[in-house]
């Protein structure tokens, strides 16, 4: 196996986020699930943007707030999604370099045969901390095997799959390519459940790719293995995910997280926060922190107590990009970044 040109290949939808403030009565008054996340079309993103309140716009995507985190450790990451030739294709971009992402990823033309925007997601985040996404998909769905660069899979010790690819069909084949390429160079596929919703509409795929060998690493929060298991219980969940993947993280929100392999798992309490301001990106961090700590030899609990403090940071603060200093905080930690 040749040398990393980087530690983690995160692959995923290039969403631009646009975060509000609100409360319940507005959640019941537009009709919204709280904590939710439903995808709306052009026409309804426009309207709820119209009625929301100002609002802060910043890159987004779940593989691209992890790969922002990593970066922020100092770890050499690298980005596949695709934005359109807009504002918000132009935001999205800048963000993640600015970060220390590599992201080459050519945008979607204007004089593409069905042009769309960026994608973007309209997050509400109530006093409570948690947040009601309301996504429109756009140019990211538009990601396909021809932006595989095969060079990047090569060179990067991991990759990171996010699961909310596996909506559209050519997501799917740009996802297979990438971790087909990946194990041919003697590396390592991670993939993040998502959300429980995506395991629901994806269940049976989920499993052969997981018992298929296709996935080394699997990322996911409690609800999402008890749904991918349909069981109400978690410790049974845990035993069938031992059996179906090398290496999972699971998170269990205020009670930390948990390692599991073959040999058995392992807990790892949660770190301190001293108050939630917004749940958006706490996996996402988490799987930063853990994939650093990966990536760079750390024994597993290391690895998910390095992730619960990047998860624990970021619910602090409005937005899934961290606004600290996440190198310096990890080694005020004691963490070795």
């Amino acid at each position: 196996m040749t040398a990393s040109r980087f530690d983690v290949l995160c692959i995923g939808n290039a969403i631009v986020d646009i975060i509000a403030r609100t409360d319940d009565a507005f959640l019941v008054r537009e009709g919204l699930v709280k904590g939710s996340m439903r995808l709306i079309d052009a026409a309804e993103a426009e309207r709820l943007y119209d009625h929301m309140g100002p609002a802060e716009e910043m890159s987004g995507g779940s593989a691209g707030n992890t790969a922002a985190g990593l970066a922020g450790l100092g770890g050499r990451g690298a980005y596949f999604g695709k934005v359109a030739a807009d504002p918000l294709g132009t935001i999205f971009r800048h963000d993640i370099r600015a970060a220390g992402v590599h992201f080459e990823t050519a945008p979607l033309a204007a004089t593409d045969p069905d042009p769309v925007p960026t994608a973007r997601s309209m997050i509400l985040v109530t006093p409570d901390g948690e947040r009601t996404m309301n996504t429109h998909l756009g140019a990211c769905t538009r990601l396909g095997p021809g932006d595989v660069d095969a060079a990047v899979v090569a060179a990067s010790q991991i990759v990171y799959l996010e699961g909310y690819l596996w909506d559209p069909p050519e997501a799917k084949a740009a996802f297979r390519e990438a971790a087909a390429i990946a194990h041919a160079h003697g590396r390592r596929v991670a993939l993040t459940l998502s959300d429980s919703f995506c395991v629901d509409r994806w269940r049976t795929e989920f499993f052969e790719l997981m018992r298929g060998g296709l996935v080394d690493i699997l990322f996911a929060n409690q609800s999402e293995v008890k749904a991918l298991y349909e069981t109400a219980d978690l410790d049974s969940g845990i035993a069938a995910l031992r059996a179906d993947v090398p290496l999972a993280a699971v998170t269990l929100s205020a009670e930390g997280s948990l390692v599991a392999t073959r040999e058995g798992v392992v807990r790892v309490a949660a770190a301190p926060v001293e108050r939630v301001v917004d749940t958006t990106g706490a996996g996402d961090l988490y799987a930063a922190g853990f994939l650093y700590g990966l990536t760079h030899d750390f024994d597993h609990a290391i690895c998910a107590e390095l992730g619960g403090l990047l998860a624990g940071n970021v619910i602090g603060q409005v937005g899934a990009r961290s606004q600290s200093d996440l190198r310096d905080l990890a080694r005020q930690s004691g963490f070795p970044v």
